[in-house]
């Protein structure tokens, strides 16, 4: 179980690899680089709160969120506030987009089956 951890920013431009990958994230910049990993994560914006996996970034310092069931949006210059509930995995390196498209559709599976057994 992870201790709350609660991260908020204001909403940057990344690299856009996420979106590119068909997995759009809004990224925010982190101060510390104490964390790393994939996380399931509750994520505020606009006062709604929505499932989100979870990429930390500790070499770049950045924290990047994929809202579930989201409708593409520009959310640049929007505050967010990320709860991390749970670690699914560490970070690591893919030899190609189809293997790292195919692992990050695992981790939202992960993150949709916490939901499904946590939500009331």
């Amino acid at each position: 179980m992870l201790a709350t951890m609660v991260y908020r920013g204001i909403v940057q431009k990344g690299e856009r690899r996420g979106t590119a990958l068909g997995f759009p994230t809004a990224n925010i910049l982190l101060e510390d680089d104490s964390l790393s990993g994939i996380y399931i994560a509750s994520t505020k914006l606009r006062g709604d709160k929505y499932d989100s996996a979870v990429f930390i970034d500790n070499y770049r310092k950045i924290l990047e969120a994929h809202f579930l069931d989201f409708p593409p949006e520009d959310l640049y210059g929007e505050e967010i506030e990320v709860e991390l509930l749970e670690k699914i995995r560490e970070h690591e390196s893919f030899e190609d987009d189809e293997t790292l498209r195919a692992c990050i559709k695992e981790d939202i599976q992960a993150v949709r089956e916490y939901f499904k057994n946590t939500h009331v």
